[in-house]
């Protein structure tokens, strides 16, 4: 694994870029038995250090941020983004109204302003990120992983500081 040093803009740029178009995100939180990942649907915003989840209170995942707030939410398309952050819990009515769409009304069969509908307001403290393209490149790089082998070099993955 390399490390990367940007500018904080760069680094927000160049995480802004891989996610961008991607829907669905992995979430992971802590619960007391351990680490639990779901899939979350991401809102439309750019990224600027902060990522935005839609859902309510009665699910475990607001308990799991209320135990324990580090997170980490993982993205797979074009290329494979995994971003360690902190989230917090908004309840803002206007920022609810902001995200709200006719598709989450369907889904969570509620309104914004239902006091249970909350956001999940995820501030990224760190990204790492691997190249997609080149298969062979890729064979590679896992079997010299797998292998004990030095990776380095081959630079098919960086992590970029977000704070």
């Amino acid at each position: 694994m390399s490390t990367t040093h940007h500018s904080h803009e760069e680094a927000v740029e160049t995480v802004r870029k891989l996610i961008k178009g991607i829907d669905m995100a992995m979430l992971t939180t802590i619960s007391e038995e351990g680490l639990v990942s779901r899939p979350m649907k991401t809102q439309e915003v750019e990224f600027d250090g902060d990522l935005w989840f839609l859902t309510k209170k009665d699910t475990s995942k607001f308990g799991e941020i209320l135990y324990d707030p580090r997170v980490n939410v993982v993205y797979a398309d074009k290329s494979y983004v995994s971003i360690r952050g902190t989230a917090e819990i908004v309840t803002d009515v206007s920022k609810k109204k902001e995200f709200w769409s006719a598709g989450y009304e369907a889904f969570l069969k509620t309104s914004y302003d239902d006091p249970n509908v909350i956001l999940i307001k995820v501030h990224a403290e760190a990204a790492e990120y691997w190249k997609s393209g080149n298969l062979a490149e890729k064979a590679v790089y896992m079997f010299k992983r797998m292998t004990g082998q030095d990776t380095d070099k081959l630079n098919l993955n960086q992590t970029v500081e977000l704070e």
